[in-house]
């Protein structure tokens, strides 16, 4: 498994809650009710993994850039 393949990514959903996603997945791996939450849910999904968090902020059209925790 590459290095790409093992990044996590938290992203904002429309309910106010965090979902995890895997690289390339339709679906996520686990949901949380808070950006903290979630971020601790996928460093115990993935140990080693990279953790990346969207950016919740409006500059622009589409959603900003991902930042690694």
């Amino acid at each position: 498994m590459s290095d790409k393949d093992k990044r996590l990514y938290v992203t904002p959903r429309e309910d106010g809650r965090y979902n995890v996603l895997r690289a390339n997945a339709q679906r996520a791996s686990a949901v949380a009710d808070t950006q903290g939450e979630a971020i601790a849910r996928a460093k115990a999904l993935e140990p080693g993994a990279g953790v990346h968090v969207q950016r919740v902020r409006d500059i622009g059209p589409g959603p900003d850039k991902f930042r690694k925790v």
